[in-house]
């Protein structure tokens, strides 16, 4: 029988924040999915309903000023913030996770796993390194940026997304879509994040010290594994490299027909390598 979502909210650095836990029978075996900057949770539900069908419990979270979480109220979007609120929920649990994160999400997790050497017992860090290729980041901050206005339709959402990222078929049902993007009273849809996340002084990659990252990664003390999406232009093989001599211990593996969003390209592979990592993960403990 499938799991069912169970929805709730928490109290992260004064804002409150949404999430979903689905649990899969072992309360103890968390998987906590971090997502990218301007996606929202919904972006790891199949790897979750994997997971939980595999006896993992997935939990999902919404960052700040994303999706059902509320945006902060003096819109701080800083790297301070997201790894603070990330500590305040793994506060709450009886065990440590398996930290997952992409993009933003990854970075987030990459910080706190290295800041807080005791915070989890695994991370994964999805198409995240330290060391990434700044046109693949402009590329993304270009994409987030085109549409202040937002959309007259849910087909031009879809064509923007394809647009983006050709690798993705253009989904037969724009269903799915309303996840990301709400509609507001002028009739047009907005993606649906808080637009401060963007504004040139407050947007995270811009606030992001690299010498905090590379301190981060090579304070990684617990089991890691970097996924990486082969067609991605944001981590290249000298950002992996150089990564790689940053947590000498993790363990790297590719995603031949994904771009830098792994597991919305292929979450079949990517669910795959995921769960041969917290398989081993498990027989160690």
């Amino acid at each position: 029988m499938a799991a069912t979502p169970q929805l709730f909210h928490f109290d992260g650095l004064g804002v409150r924040l949404a999430g979903e836990r689905w649990d899969g029978g072992d309360p103890s075996d968390i998987v906590l999915l971090l997502h990218g900057g301007g996606q929202t949770r919904h972006s790891w539900k199949s790897t979750a309903r994997r997971l939980a069908a595999s006896g993992h419990t997935a939990v999902l979270l919404d960052a700040r000023g994303h999706g059902d979480s509320d945006w902060h109220p003096a819109h701080d979007y800083s790297l301070d913030g997201f790894v603070g609120d990330l500590i305040q929920y793994v506060s709450t649990l009886d065990h440590p996770p398996v930290l997952v994160g992409a993009s933003l999400g990854g970075i987030t997790a990459l910080v706190a796993a290295g800041e807080h050497p005791r915070l989890a017992r695994g991370l994964v860090l999805v198409d995240v390194v330290v060391r990434v290729e700044p046109k693949g980041v402009a590329r993304i901050r270009d994409f987030m940026n085109a549409a202040p206005e937002g959309f007259e339709s849910l087909e031009d959402v879809a064509d923007a997304i394809a647009a983006y990222n050709p690798l993705r078929p253009r989904p037969q049902s724009l269903d799915g879509l309303s996840k990301n993007v709400r509609r507001h009273d002028d009739g047009r849809w907005y993606w649906h994040w808080d637009p401060a996340f963007m504004r040139i002084d407050d947007e995270p990659q811009r606030r992001i010290d690299p010498d905090r990252l590379r301190a981060a990664a090579s304070h990684v003390s617990i089991p890691t594994l970097i996924v990486r999406g082969a067609q991605s232009d944001v981590v290249s093989d000298a950002g992996l490299a150089d990564m790689l001599q940053l947590i000498p211990h993790a363990h790297a593996v590719d995603v031949q027909a994904a771009g830098h969003m792994v597991a919305g390209d292929d979450n079949d592979v990517f669910a795959d390598r995921l769960e041969a990592f917290l398989a081993q993960l498990n027989a160690d403990r």
